[in-house]
């Protein structure tokens, strides 16, 4: 077999350079003329997955803030997410577009936060989810986990100096735990905050944080040399000692920006150390939120990829008949129905026992680590009904297959979190492998 000759490209038929194009290197083509006969995701479907109308339990509120945040994902979010999670870039463009929506800061009260209930925030995630898993993860990261642990856990002058920019999406934060040692197992954490004169020197490192390496402000966790505990902190961008670079090669997520991040004697003041966080303890009241919302993402998650469903099995022909006449896709689009009517209201009793004082960090985890096994079984049901366009990001479901893993793992594993609730609902914590005193006969 002859050896490749890149000259031919340009040789064919007697065409030089100037009068056609090179067989190598064509721009594909776009995948409404390649695949005329299904809508892709750019043009977002009708929401039709709430059969039992679960809507009706939300407020006139919620069910507003639904319809603007659902109208604003559709236009301007949906035409977009495929090409920048294809190169896994974030379009910070859109940051303007989320932050007019008002909903940043979620159920913070005052400081320029919009004071949702926290259905109304679960809804915001949901509907974000809907549409770019990636996109509610940078609001989460940034509102239910950084902006929640400033206003939880605070000075007074740290809520007043960086909430309202934050709320209004002008500065951006992120929230540093887990670490390359420590990852379900964080309260463990080696990031340590050495007390000096005016502040604290911060040396350590984080890793998969998102936001990272463009946010700035960092709530950042250490361990003070002191007392051996827990810490929060407010680092800047910039700092001296502080570096931050990204994660290559994600097969999730892959609009978010998670990075590594490296602190050598970073110099925090005094003023930037936050007065709440005395213990890991502590970061439970941030955590409790934070896992109802990301209870929520897989919910979001599975009601896009059903209406991306509906309306490709109603659009794709097969034998002479629309793919949703076939009863075998009928069944696995009525399993995927009955999933989300569960998580819906899984997702609503979960708010509101958080609403009346009861919720338990048992019922939070329970709900995350459920609704997002839940969504796994949907993304993968609707995987098949897609065929060959199921691993095309352009028809959503590939990207929503994607996405939702690195969620089943994040805020707790599925593992992690059913023993949260199992030791709750027996007494007996089992995070750590008992010690075998001798080897066993058997």
């Amino acid at each position: 077999m002859a050896p490749f000759n890149a000259s031919r490209t340009t040789q064919q038929d007697g065409r030089g350079k100037e009068e056609g194009c090179s067989d190598l290197g064509l721009p594909s083509l776009d995948v409404s003329i390649a695949f005329p006969q299904a809508t892709p995701a750019s043009v977002f479907p009708p929401h039709v997955s709430d059969y039992y109308q679960l809507d009706d339990l939300l407020t006139p509120e919620e069910q507003a803030l639904r319809r603007k945040v659902r109208d604003v994902m559709e236009k301007e979010v949906a035409p977009i997410m495929a090409k920048y999670w294809e190169k896994a870039e974030f379009p910070f463009h859109i940051i303007p577009k989320l932050g007019s929506l008002c909903v940043t800061g979620g159920t913070i009260k005052g400081y320029g936060c919009p004071g949702l209930s926290i259905t109304g925030s679960a809804i915001v995630t949901a509907e974000i989810a809907r549409v770019d898993a990636s996109c509610s993860t940078f609001i989460l990261v940034h509102s239910s986990l950084a902006m929640l642990t400033i206003a939880l856990c605070g000075s007074e002058l740290q809520k007043q100096k960086y909430l309202d920019s934050l709320a209004r999406l002008n500065t951006v934060a992120c929230w540093a735990l887990t670490e390359p040692d420590f990852g379900s197992d964080a309260s463990s954490l080696g990031t340590i905050a050495t007390k000096v004169e005016g502040g604290w020197l911060l040396d350590g490192q984080k890793r998969w944080i998102g936001n990272s390496t463009f946010a700035d402000v960092l709530v950042v966790f250490a361990r003070n040399t002191t007392t051996n505990q827990i810490n929060g902190y407010i680092v800047k961008k910039g700092a001296p000692g502080l570096s931050v670079t990204k994660i290559e090669n994600k097969i999730g997520l892959r609009i978010v920006q998670n990075g590594d991040i490296l602190l050598k004697k970073v110099f925090v003041p005094d003023e930037d150390r936050l007065p709440g966080v005395n213990s890991f303890q502590d970061t439970s009241k941030v955590l409790a939120v934070s896992r109802v919302m990301v209870a929520w993402q897989p919910i979001g998650i599975s009601m896009g990829v059903f209406d991306m469903c509906h309306r490709y099995l109603k659009e794709r022909k097969q034998f002479g008949a629309p793919l949703a006449a076939f009863q075998l896709n009928q069944e696995k689009l009525v399993r995927m129905l009955g999933n989300i009517q569960a998580m819906l209201l899984v997702g609503w009793r979960l708010c509101k026992l958080y609403e009346s004082g009861k919720m338990t960090s048992g019922h939070a985890s329970m709900g995350k680590a459920w609704t997002s096994l839940k969504a796994r079984e949907n993304v993968s049901l609707a995987r098949e009904l897609l065929g060959g366009n199921g691993i095309l990001a352009d028809f959503l479901v590939a990207k929503a297959f994607c996405d939702l893993e690195p969620i089943y793992t994040y805020e707790g594993t599925y593992d992690i979190n059913s023993m949260v609730t199992g030791r709750e609902i027996t007494g007996i914590a089992s995070f750590k492998p008992a010690i075998v005193g001798k080897r066993s006969r058997l």
